[in-house]
């Protein structure tokens, strides 16, 4: 990695001042309150976050002040840290640290999709070009999945980290939920409508695939433990869907094996598939991988109220459950109320990023319903899928502040 410049080192240290102050305001402390008694079971209050992954090029990229490489690299984390506070007002809780990743991968198929995206600035959309046409002839052509970290990268960036800030905010080593997608590595292979077709077409290599899938995913964990690459996945430290791993059920430091971790699976190619469907060829690998987590985070955008009576409820190790805009909400809120599952909403984007000014009425309303629908329910809001705020930073704080308040009137424990 190449050396950080004085001027760079400079607007590095500052942001890592400013995390550090962030980390240790009463304001955080009082986030970190209701992130403690969500993950202690207690219904006392919502948090509620707005998510900028989609439009970075709006929140991050524009305020980036360094000129080196590796030293934008650090400014993109410090500022992605600091984002959902600074500039929303919004409930993401700060960690007086800076927390880096081991640098591993699992590939459970041995191909690479293809991908066409358009040509225009922060793209959101693309094509699948097949490169499988059909299971039944080219099974053979998934063999091959890997999986691996890149030890001296992780090093060499954590060791970057402490010498240009580590006096102020320390290096921490964190890692994320354990993952295991298996429907969405195939569609991206194959496109939708292969997938959906082989599903009636050739059922026994569908199963095949997922088994190969599964299995690479079992041998992956089995590496993490035996090299010793697990870490705690508790309090301020991430699990998939961007959440936190905040939790009285797992342990803190020692970690050795995966059924010490928080777990994440998902499976939204397959929502337009009937429960049955989704019981004879996804459940039965989820259910293999879910026994290797410690607690599960469940779900991306899919519909989770038509399978949770056969299957979902199923793992008594589920603790946080994706509800999409295209779930039955109150249904789900009927599923949850009493339990120590989390009712993790996403809201409709469109509140926030129609054209115009913010319709306040229609917001209330819409936070109204969600609050009802999970009374009774641990509940944290995440508005994900944004594409875009036009740049307008007070738009999303607005927007935080008329959820929040609509949920402090409506929800109840």
């Amino acid at each position: 990695m190449e050396a950080i410049t004085p001027r760079d080192r400079e607007i590095l240290r500052n942001l890592a001042k400013e995390q550090l102050e962030a980390a240790h305001s009463p304001k955080n402390a009082a986030i970190l309150k209701k992130w403690q008694a969500q993950a202690e079971g207690r219904r006392e209050s919502p948090t509620v976050r707005l998510l900028f992954s989609n439009f970075t090029h709006e929140v991050i990229t524009p305020r980036m002040r360094c000129s080196g490489e590796s030293a934008r690299e650090l400014e993109a984390a410090l500022l992605s840290t600091m984002t959902g506070r600074t500039l929303f007002d919004d409930d993401t809780p700060i960690s007086p640290t800076f927390d880096i990743r081991w640098d591993t991968w699992v590939k459970p198929f041995g191909l690479e999709p293809h991908l066409t995206r358009p040509q225009m600035e922060n793209p959101q959309g693309y094509h699948i070009d097949p490169v499988i046409e059909s299971l039944e002839g080219e099974i053979d052509r998934l063999r091959g999945g890997s999986f691996g970290v890149d030890r001296e990268k992780t090093r060499a960036r954590a060791a970057l980290a402490q010498d240009t800030f580590g006096d102020i905010l320390p290096v921490r080593m964190v890692m994320d939920s354990l993952t295991g997608p298996m429907t969405s590595p195939m569609v991206f292979l194959m496109g939708m409508e292969n997938y959906y077709c082989s599903l009636y077409d050739c059922p026994d290599q569908v199963h095949e695939a997922m088994d190969m899938a599964c299995t690479m995913y079992e041998n992956f964990y089995d590496f993490l433990e035996r090299e010793g690459l697990l870490l705690p996945t508790n309090g301020i430290s991430p699990i998939c869907q961007e959440s936190f791993a905040f939790t009285d059920e797992l342990p803190t430091e020692n970690v050795t094996k995966t059924t010490q971790c928080w777990g994440f699976l998902e499976s939204q190619e397959t929502t337009a598939v009937s429960p049955e469907t989704f019981g004879e060829f996804v459940f039965p690998y989820q259910d293999r991988l879910a026994k290797r987590f410690g607690l599960l985070s469940y779900g991306c955008c899919e519909r989770v109220d038509a399978i949770w009576p056969e299957y979902l409820s199923k793992w008594k190790n589920l603790r946080k459950l994706s509800v999409s805009p295209f779930n039955n909400e109150a249904q789900v809120g009927e599923y949850l109320r009493g339990s120590r599952v989390v009712f993790y909403s996403k809201p409709r984007a469109e509140y926030v990023t129609n054209r115009g000014p913010l319709e306040e009425d229609a917001i209330r309303a819409y936070f109204k319903g969600v609050a009802e629908h999970a009374s009774g329910c641990l509940l944290e809001v995440a508005q994900r899928e944004v594409g875009t705020i036009y740049g307008e930073y007070h738009r999303g704080r607005r927007y935080v502040q008329l959820a929040r308040e609509t949920l402090e009137t409506y929800w109840k424990p």
